[in-house]
């Protein structure tokens, strides 16, 4: 195990495989243990770094809100411990949020960039219906009840069970405690970056699932539309957890991405234990 502090905040990360390396970061709630359909495949071509944001897994819960600038400095302070200058980066929902972040705080560190089922925040965010949000917000029910409501609005309806039964049983010993999940959720609704995303210069993917409840596919054209160059990829019968829904398609365009980067090009040694 790994750890770096961040402002005064215990922040767990590790490593998979090696060549150039791609930068993990995982949405609301989730810890980095849910790349676990994507990350043994990039790891076969790139070294993967992935951590637990601050509120969830391994890393600590300080008192909140945690804001989407504060969640990018903890992804850069990941780099320096992995002696990192630079890196692909792929968040995906609050983590594609925190990647823009982090292209916007640190341009020079950002060699690519992929946002997953995310949006730009603020007004310009088309938000979802409302019974989704209800949920999301765990109004009038608990976390456990919510966890289980929520599985419509971010599976697509062809998605088999067992799928979504494998990713729950996986999350359900990180699931995060109603403090760090609020912390987080608070982050989001405080943040935008729409306004400045077309100062982002890396080359960009936007991939979204086309029924996807929880973040209209519309956010994932608005920020490709403005991101300058952006390509974007909207997967059928994907939902927000489209890396479950359509695994192999999400991965083709992916992987293509990444290597149409340059991927398989190493980092020089960096004498990192």
């Amino acid at each position: 195990m790994a750890f770096i502090e961040n402002q005064g905040t215990k922040i767990y990360w590790d490593e998979q495989g090696q060549g150039a390396p791609v930068l993990l970061i995982m949405g609301l709630g989730y810890a980095s243990c849910m790349w676990h359909r994507t990350r043994p495949l990039l790891s076969q071509h790139f070294r993967t770094l992935a951590f637990d944001n601050r509120g969830v897994g391994l890393s600590d819960v300080p008192p909140g809100p945690y804001s989407i600038a504060t969640m990018a400095s903890d992804a850069a302070a990941v780099l320096d411990a992995a002696c990192v200058s630079d890196a692909h980066v792929f968040g995906v929902s609050m983590g594609g949020m925190i990647a823009q972040e982090f292209a916007l705080q640190y341009p020079a560190r950002t060699r690519s960039l992929i946002l997953g089922c995310t949006s730009g925040g603020g007004l310009s965010a088309v938000r979802a219906e409302s019974k989704v949000l209800d949920v999301l917000m765990a109004r009038g029910m608990t976390l456990e009840q919510a966890r289980e409501a929520i599985l419509p609005y971010i599976y697509d309806a062809a998605t088999p069970r067992e799928r979504i039964e494998e990713d729950v049983s996986l999350r359900r010993p990180w699931f995060p405690s109603e403090e760090g999940y609020m912390a987080q959720l608070r982050g989001i609704l405080a943040w935008e970056a729409y306004s400045r995303i077309a100062l982002i210069t890396a080359s960009t993917l936007v991939i979204h699932g086309k029924s996807d409840a929880l973040i209209p596919p519309i956010n994932g054209e608005m920020i490709a539309r403005r991101i300058p160059g952006a390509r974007l990829v909207l997967l059928e019968h994907a939902s927000h957890i489209f890396l479950t829904d359509q695994t192999q398609a999400a991965h083709q365009e992916i992987l293509e991405f990444l290597l149409s980067q340059g991927g398989r090009e190493a980092d020089p040694p960096t004498g990192r234990s």
